[in-house]
């Protein structure tokens, strides 16, 4: 039986009429005048339905209002009320976002363990923005910021959110010299589910977001047309960043490869290409097949030819996805891609060279990833191994997700792009950007995701050379905005349907009009067959449009 303690400075006439589904109401000591005792037995099934159906209450405090000289002194009940005695409600989930910043040391790498410490500590961070480097802001003698936002779930409320991020600075090292100065982390709560909140330790929204473009970039990219302000819902965040002045350093996104090397700036105009040699482990590779594998002499003239030629990255692969190769068992493809990653790192350490494995298999990324590979390279955008996208995730490597539709054994026959939905780009875009949201939901910061339009998979003939023509309609999409871009042309079919050139090891003159094409167009990677002309390519092409 629940109790229900009231004071009164006189009578209750009718409390039933007031308080139709109390079960008890107790008498009071006898010093309190008008005293009222009144025992319901069970309540009616009509009764019951009469309560708040989303308290799971039979009391229902929205629905009566005592009179003025009543007042409740004791309220006797448990937190969650209802006949089947549950018991207590779950914490609330609340989604928070958190301005991320580090201008010391390995700036990418503290944020990164930032937002590792808040997941261990039950900040699940569901989203995250691009990473942003930036100039400062208030204290200019200071080094650039790298700056970023996270999209966060959390049952904490907002002070203990603030205890929680500051005990996560604290942890990592952080000590605070001067107000807004160096710092190797910072976090600070911008928004906290839609609400406005005022403490002297923490005032919600946060009061630098209308003047400041460091934490309005990344915070546009993950909440674009939400309002900032609950007494402004008019004001979006694009808006706010609209209003701002044109800055004098533009700002651009970072994408880490490897601690050992510089992040690519996907919108510094005067960034360099990077050129992927390609390190074909397959004897059925559709140009170079056989030419390279494990017991191989040529192995390693291969790799110190890629090196000397000019290539900063060697993508390698040991399951060919030329339409109809055979598949190859796990074993075997291990057997083709690590000891070749092993040589690379063993035989040329002193060489500053990143390293790709080109697989859709998780259990491969995963052997390769701990032999020495940087970067996964997946053609199926994480779509034919449930498990790569979660192990990406958990190894915080970058990945590169492909467009492609099917398998490569089906993918020509899904070449069709109806321009009700979209046509050609806005179909390769708009299933991109599924893909991306995939791998966050893995787990995946969005800072760790290089894209590849996937010319030759699902496309056919002049759609190649279409792809490549509205390359930079690709690169300004809503929702792929910021993000890298690597493009693989080299040697394809549509090139030698263009020239006339059947044989794949001679379309070296094809290719270097599609690889200057992709660096026009604005991508950040290109692969190729052929290191040491694509280089000379790359260094014109970049000569005249990255300056």
């Amino acid at each position: 039986m629940r109790r229900l303690t009231i004071s009164s400075w006189g009578p209750l006439k009718n409390p039933q009429k007031i308080l139709p589904n109390v079960r008890h109401i107790s008498p009071l000591s006898q010093k309190t005048r008008g005293v009222n005792r009144i025992d319901h037995r069970q309540l009616s099934n009509s009764s019951r339905r009469q309560s708040d159906p989303h308290s799971g209450s039979s009391l229902n405090f929205k629905k009566y209002t005592l009179p003025h000289n009543f007042k409740v002194k004791e309220l006797n009940l448990p937190a969650k009320m209802s006949d089947d005695k549950k018991g207590p409600e779950p914490p609330r989930k609340r989604l928070a976002y958190i301005a991320l910043g580090s201008n010391m040391g390995d700036r990418i790498g503290w944020i990164e363990k930032a937002c590792a410490e808040m997941d261990k500590r039950g900040i699940k961070v569901k989203r995250t923005s691009s990473l942003w480097e930036t100039e400062p802001m208030y204290v200019l003698e200071q080094d650039r910021f790298v700056n970023g936002a996270c999209e966060v779930e959390t049952t904490l409320e907002p002070l203990e959110l603030l205890n929680a991020l500051q005990a996560i600075e604290n942890s990592l090292g952080r000590k605070k010299i001067i107000d807004k100065g160096p710092r190797n982390i910072d976090l600070d709560i911008l928004l906290y589910d839609n609400i406005k909140f005022s403490h002297e330790r923490l005032t919600i929204p946060h009061i630098g977001i209308p003047e400041r473009e460091f934490v309005l970039k990344p915070l546009t990219e993950l909440i674009p047309t939400a309002p900032i302000n609950p007494d402004k819902p008019w004001t979006l965040t694009s808006d706010l960043l609209d209003a701002l002045p044109p800055s004098p350093s533009p700002i651009t996104t970072m994408t880490p490869l490897s601690s050992n090397h510089p992040p690519i700036q996907a919108l510094n105009p005067s960034r360099k290409t990077h050129v992927m040699g390609i390190l074909n482990m397959t004897p059925d590779s559709f140009s170079d097949g056989g030419v390279n594998s494990p017991e191989s002499s040529t192995l390693r003239q291969t790799i110190s030819h890629f090196l000397s030629s000019g290539a900063t990255m060697i993508d390698v692969g040991g399951q060919s996805t030329a339409p109809g190769a055979p598949e190859v068992s796990v074993e075997e493809e291990l057997g083709r891609v690590l000891p070749a990653i092993r040589l690379i790192r063993s035989d040329f350490a002193e060489q500053p060279v990143l390293i790709s494995v080109d697989t859709y298999r998780a259990s491969v990324a995963e052997a390769a990833v701990a032999a020495g590979a940087d970067i996964v390279n997946d053609v199926s955008g994480g779509s034919m191994d449930p498990d790569m996208l979660p192990t990406v995730a958990r190894l915080g490597t970058t990945i590169c997700l492909m467009h492609m539709r099917g398998t490569p054994a089906t993918m020509n026959s899904l070449a069709e792009y109806p321009e009700s939905e979209g046509g050609l780009i806005g179909g390769i875009a708009k299933e991109l950007v599924a893909r991306v949201a995939a791998a966050e939901a893995a787990g995946i910061r969005r800072w760790r995701i290089v894209l590849d339009p996937g010319l030759g998979f699902a496309k056919v003939g002049p759609q190649n050379v279409d792809v490549l023509r509205h390359l930079e309609e690709l690169r300004q999409w809503p929702g792929l905005q910021g993000l890298p871009w690597l493009v693989g042309s080299s040697r394809k079919s549509f090139i030698g349907r263009v020239t006339g050139v059947p044989t794949p090891k001679e379309r070296i003159w094809g290719t270097a009009a599609t690889v200057a094409a992709a660096v026009q167009g604005g991508a950040d990677v290109v692969r190729v067959h052929d290191v040491k002309e694509m280089a000379q390519v790359v260094a014109m092409a970049d000569a005249i449009w990255r300056y």
